[in-house]
């Protein structure tokens, strides 16, 4: 009869065992110490040789020759525990004997010496599936068993354990076994049974097991009997993967936010019988490796790919932000999530890809900043690039990008970094205009509800109750939230206003200040008007020009502040000069 390989290759002894140094080698050395414990816990994911440890320990401690810490398999002890014949070793599966009453006949067995070996060792796996009941029934045995009894406790799920149990075993962490490792040991196997395996196939099997050597050898299995040539294609088709190429097909219509393309390209693998859900963990790991390529300069020990592989991903990843990775990543992990659930996978998929081809279908809060992104980086205020190289901006072009507003839900506006000011030019008869581009935040922004997706078009929502309420002579009443946010970032410009009031005109903000130290701080540090001026958007939604506050400026008697937004000592010297009469 056929063995399976994962059974035909199962470790004999610690040499064999792979990528457990740590572990092999303080047990090997409690075993030459004679150290050896009364109760064990091997804990880790599936496939590391959680059992295989413990099968290995049973017939070490037991052999009567053994060497440096590993079994002889020669002695009659070796053979015996090898072959099944000796039932001092005790194999239990606590999946199916979870009862307090399988308990109770295991804790009784343990008064009976040996009958063949040294000691009578009992592995219990996958422990944490034991009852309540059942753990208690094993509490007093665990912590004080006769002499010749040794327990060793496997489990996957070690947080399932109660306190009492961890606090009376020695633990073991088997870590998953590294991709090169579980790939070495494919390509030894295959030499043996006489399988051509290609250096390609054997990382890709080894990437597919998730660190877990059963999964490998199972897979490599499966993939040998379709012929004894394994290549890259063969393991493709037995796991019914995509293929490189696809992969690359669909990350590219999601950079060139071609949505047919990436139709197309599910419709030809539904076509194929690929599995949805196989493709949506193939391409969560493709921009995993581009967002680890992208994050830090050495990603060759993260990303598990060939040389020239990391080379393609490195110029894919050129073509798109951090942030749209990251969205991508976000997308296809919901989409992963709601396959489980939902009843056509197909559909699923395609309305993931949808949404990253065209990110204004997605309101999610990562989409959003994606598309924030993109405006800051020019690739929708193109008005604003123009200004930055000095090139005279109508009053058009300011129209276009102060118009390009992102939706947020529930029709809410978020306020567009841009902003066009008048400048005068009497020998224009359209005024030039500048365009300023302002990185805002969420934190800076206090953004107003609008109740019309039409105002989903306003570059900064306009606060026209609050100018309204607070006109003419009247002191904008929420001046003191104002100070409130000031404080948090700037408690210094904060204390310099503390008393003052403030009116708005038009499109300024008139402060009335009683400290003149205020004065001597806006005028010669940008960091503290830069704060204040983040404080009146935060409160109010707008970005008010601030100046010094008279009563002939606040009655519309005087001009308004510069544009240019400064509060001038000059105009402060005129203004007080025209109060005491003087005109000239």
């Amino acid at each position: 009869m056929y063995q399976a390989l994962y059974r035909k290759y199962r470790p004999r002894n610690f040499s064999e065992v792979v990528g457990q140094k740590n572990i092999v080698k303080t047990l090997k050395n409690q075993i030459t110490d004679n150290h050896i414990s009364h109760a064990y816990l091997f804990t880790g994911s599936r496939g590391t040789g959680k059992t295989s440890c413990a099968k290995i320990f049973a017939k070490a401690v037991n052999c009567l020759n053994s060497q440096a810490g590993d079994p002889c398999n020669e002695c009659e002890i070796c053979k015996g525990i090898n072959d099944e014949s000796i039932f001092d070793i005790t194999e239990i599966d606590a999946a199916s004997n979870n009862g307090v009453d399988n308990i109770r006949e295991l804790r009784d067995n343990t008064a009976f010496s040996p009958a063949t070996a040294k000691y009578r060792i009992y592995i219990i796996d996958e422990v944490h599936m034991l009852s309540g009941a059942a753990f208690n029934a094993l509490l007093k045995t665990l912590e004080e068993p006769p002499a010749h009894v040794i327990f060793i406790l496997a489990t996957t799920e070690v947080h399932k354990l109660p306190a009492t149990i961890l606090s009376r075993c020695q633990r073991f962490d088997f870590s998953r076994i590294a991709v090169e490792e579980i790939a070495a040991r494919l390509t030894e196997i295959a030499e043996k049974e006489g399988v051509s395996l290609t250096p390609d196939a054997a990382l890709i099997i080894a990437k597919l097991s998730d660190g877990a050597m059963r999964d490998a050898l199972s897979l490599l299995d499966v993939c040998a009997a379709t012929g004894n040539e394994v290549d890259e294609n063969a393991v493709l088709d037995a796991a019914g993967m995509s293929g490189r190429e696809y992969i690359e097909r669909l990350a590219l219509s999601i950079v060139n936010r071609s949505s047919e393309q990436a139709l197309e390209t599910i419709a030809e693998l539904y076509e194929r019988s690929k599995d949805m859900t196989r493709l949506c963990c193939e391409l969560i790991e493709h921009f995993r490796n581009i967002m680890m390529i992208k994050a830090i300069k050495n990603p060759e020990k993260l990303v598990v790919c060939s040389s020239a592989e990391i080379e393609k991903l490195k110029k894919e990843g050129q073509n798109m932000p951090l942030d749209a990775i990251i969205h991508a990543i976000e997308v296809f992990e919901k989409a992963f999530s709601d396959m489980n659930r939902g009843a056509n996978r197909r559909t699923i998929m395609e309305t993931a890809l949808i949404r990253l081809c065209d990110p204004s279908l997605d309101e999610s809060t990562t989409a959003i900043l994606r598309r924030i992104s993109a405006l800051e980086a020019g690739t929708v205020l193109t008005a604003s690039a123009r200004a930055e190289k000095g090139d005279v901006v109508t009053t058009k072009d300011t129209d276009i990008a102060a118009t390009q507003a992102v939706k947020l839900p529930d029709n809410t506006v978020d306020i567009a970094a841009t902003q066009a000011i008048k400048l005068p030019e009497k020998s224009d008869e359209e005024a030039a205009v500048k365009v300023y581009q302002k990185k805002v935040t969420a934190d800076d922004i206090k953004v107003p509800s609008m109740a019309d997706d039409n105002s989903a078009t306003v570059a900064f929502a306009p606060v026209s109750e609050t100018k309204s309420q607070s006109s003419g002579d009247m002191p904008y009443k929420n001046w003191n939230d104002i100070l409130g946010a000031l404080g948090k970032t700037d408690p210094m410009m904060k204390a310099a206003l503390e008393g003052s009031q403030a009116y708005i005109v038009n499109d300024c903000m008139l402060i009335d200040f009683k400290n003149e130290s205020f004065r001597d701080m806006i005028n010669t540090s940008p960091r503290h008007k830069s704060a204040l001026k983040a404080a009146i958007v935060q409160v109010t939604g707008t970005n008010y020009k601030i100046g010094p506050y008279t009563k002939k400026k606040a009655t519309g008697n005087t001009p308004e502040p510069n544009a240019d937004d400064e509060i001038d000592p000059l105009d402060d010297l005129v203004s007080r000069a025209r109060q005491a009469g003087i005109d000239k």
